[in-house]
């Protein structure tokens, strides 16, 4: 059975904080990986200074765990200094997977 649910993140550093927030989502695969919710999870660069984070859950209960484990409360704690603006977080529904 396929992910039904899932999360999309959008983050901008900010200026010379580049490094700093790719070495931030790196580390949070070893967050996630305590996470037995958590499908998958992947964290990527899109441009210089924008980045993202998918994430997929099987089901509500483990999409609602996840916004509120360690991964959202380390972003709230070094965001406002890595990152340009707020987080854009999208909460998505999958539609198809292979």
């Amino acid at each position: 059975m396929a992910p039904k649910f899932g999360l999309l993140a959008m983050l901008e550093a900010k200026p010379g904080k580049e490094q700093e927030v790719w070495d931030f989502l790196n580390g949070g695969r070893e967050i996630v990986a305590d996470e037995p919710g958590t499908k998958t999870w992947y964290a990527f660069r899109i441009t210089a200074n924008n980045f993202g984070i998918f994430d997929t859950f099987d089901t509500e209960e483990d999409r609602q765990a996840h916004l509120t484990g360690a991964i959202p409360a380390a972003l709230a704690q070094k965001g406002q200094e890595l990152l340009d603006r707020e987080p854009d977080i999208k909460l998505i529904e999958i539609i198809a997977a292979k």
